[in-house]
């Protein structure tokens, strides 16, 4: 059974693939009205959604299936204390796939290890979104035409935007992509992605705290909030939240086929006066994500319906007593869980968290 946890999980020929759906079903979605008569989505929301929730439900509902789930932890037997790992067993006996949010980095990987049907990561924490990197792909290729040889720049809080961690880590993949990196210097791209996915792939980036000077290179801008909810000090986000605010003004120093994307909602980082820009795409990626959850759900329901199965890859991974001192990660809360580490760089032992990925040092023999 194959599930969707991180966009690494995708090969760039099923990206392909899911895009050449899509488009598709843009273009032919009469074909599509009946293709998932009978199937029930279980879409388990343990935090507000607005775009990612109702997309995954239009979605199903247009391929002639059905809808089921909740849309926050306290209407779920979550504000019961039950475990991710229970719900995920549960569900899989009223549901044929399940597409879930929580505000825990790793929960739908733990609900992918125990549930007997597909899971679809709708965003966990800080760490990984990969449907909406599947929209951005979907947005910049049609956009653009074409996935590679792009100047991207990245602005704003690069720290804890899940949706630029997964975007960087697809696009790595495509030859001739180049990186801006813009933000304060406290809402950086964190030092692993930077070394373990950028520089590890050889992918040229730069990193600057000045929006108006990057400006005349990017074929892409893909504009982010600063996250009031991933801020563990609410005066530290007072102080960065208007660090960066697109204008009509600064627009007029990009190239005139520029498209300027944004995982949405925005607070005030993009002035309303930019919306009829025709450069602006934030609104009609919002749509594309539609089309690409269609493509995702039929993939993902033929594969399990094939009896397709991947085994996981635990190789370099070790289970210790040695417990993740993330925070944001499933394992504090559920501690019953068995700590997973892999190994990402002997010489310096450094092991990261195989749910929440976050970044241990320390030596062991225990494999």
């Amino acid at each position: 059974m194959r599930s969707l946890i991180n966009i690494l999980d995708l090969s760039v020929a099923d990206l392909d693939e899911l895009i050449a759906t899509a488009n598709d079903i843009i273009e032919n979605p009469k074909k599509y009205a009946e293709a998932c008569h009978g199937k029930k989505l279980a879409t388990l929301f343990y935090e507000p959604s607005t775009r990612t929730r109702l997309s995954f439900e239009a979605a199903m509902l247009e391929l002639g299936g059905s809808v089921l789930g909740f849309s926050e932890a306290t209407s779920s037997s979550a504000a019961k204390g039950e475990s991710v790992a229970d719900t995920a067993k549960v569900i899989s006996g009223y549901a044929d796939i399940i597409a879930m949010r929580h505000p825990l980095e790793g929960a739908p990987y733990v609900a992918a290890r125990n549930a007997s049907i597909p899971v679809i990561n709708a965003g966990d924490g800080g760490h990984s979104h990969p449907t909406q990197t599947l929209t951005d792909l979907l947005t910049i290729s049609r956009e653009k035409g074409r996935l590679d040889h792009l100047t991207i720049g990245l602005c704003g809080d690069l720290k804890y935007g899940r949706t630029v961690h997964s975007l960087i880590e697809a696009m790595v993949r495509y030859e001739g992509v180049k990186f801006v990196l813009i933000s304060p210097e406290e809402l950086e791209l964190p030092g692993y992605i930077k070394h373990e996915v950028l520089e590890k792939h050889g992918v040229a980036y730069t990193q600057t705290t000045e929006l108006d000077a990057a400006m005349p290179e990017l074929d892409i801008l893909y504009m982010t909030r600063i996250q009031r909810e991933r801020f563990p000090d609410p005066t530290e986000y007072e102080r960065l939240k208007d660090s960066y605010i697109l204008t009509p003004e600064k627009m007029e120093r990009a190239k005139p086929d520029m498209a300027v994307l944004h995982p949405l909602p925005r607070v005030n980082e993009i002035s309303v006066k930019v919306d009829d820009d025709p450069r602006a795409c934030y609104f009609r990626q919002a749509r594309y994500g539609k089309y690409i959850r269609m493509a995702l759900i039929l993939k993902l329901l033929g594969e399990h319906e094939q009896g397709l199965d991947i085994p996981e890859d635990l190789s370099g991974c070790f289970r210790d007593t040695l417990s993740c001192r993330n925070p944001r990660c499933i394992t504090s809360t559920e501690q019953e869980l068995t700590q997973y580490f892999r190994l990402v760089n002997p010489q310096e032992h450094v092991y990261r968290c195989l749910y929440c990925e976050a970044k241990e040092i320390f030596k062991t023999t225990n494999k």
